[in-house]
């Protein structure tokens, strides 16, 4: 059975518009889809690009305001007309509460994909809890239990396996999609994994040049 490993932060703006056309995708091939959020920050310094702080006012108004609004009307999903207010909020409880619900399943696609639209749609808190309950109690699911399993140490402990592994991957940002070991970065490539589910890509010729000195 084919295997995406989706790699992603839990308050993500890609990750959201490209969650809906992930799951298709999944549906269509059969395709089993495992879940790895990550704390961003870390992961995307490791890799030595610049913390969102000390970006140009221009690459954010791009990537964060223009090609939010364009890709949202692209895939027909709905999302907010100004970034989420809580958007710099610790996200962590998020992510603990989707590592919570195991990393495969309906289960835990349908909790990641209500938490990421909670934000970026109801411009929800992910570091407030009550919030986070009402979004859970809203699937219709155990939101006590769940919460109890998301303070657990084991999922803390998943947490920081999955930032160690994005950050030896060399994960670029969010979200990070892996088929066969090979890594395609952002929802624009989701037409991409679909193609390298039932035909791979070539194997790579890329050589890089050797440095000088």
């Amino acid at each position: 059975m084919a295997v995406i490993e989706y790699i992603y932060s839990a308050h993500s703006a890609f990750a959201y518009l490209g969650s809906a056309h992930l799951r298709s995708i999944c549906a269509t091939h059969g395709a089993t889809l495992i879940h790895r959020p990550i704390p961003l920050s870390p992961v995307v310094e490791a890799q030595g690009s610049l913390p969102f702080a000390a970006r140009t006012q221009a690459h954010v108004d791009y990537f964060f305001g223009r090609e939010i609004e364009r890709w949202a009307e692209w895939r027909e999903v709905p999302v907010l007309s100004y970034r989420p207010t809580y958007h710099d909020a610790d996200y962590t409880l998020a992510s603990h509460l989707i590592i919570a619900c195991g990393d495969r399943g309906p289960l835990v696609d349908a909790v990641s994909h209500a938490i990421l639209r909670a934000h970026w749609c109801d411009d929800a808190d992910l570091s407030d809890e009550r919030v986070l309950r009402a979004v859970i109690d809203a699937l219709g699911m155990d939101t006590e239990a769940l919460m109890q399993r998301a303070n657990l140490p084991e999922v803390a402990d998943a947490y920081a396996r999955n930032c160690a592994d994005a950050q030896a991957l060399g994960v670029m940002g969010s979200p990070t999609y892996v088929v066969d070991g090979e890594i395609y970065y952002g929802q624009d490539r989701l037409e991409m994994v679909e193609r390298a589910l039932t035909q791979p890509f070539r194997p790579s010729r890329w050589r890089n040049p050797p440095v000088d000195g």
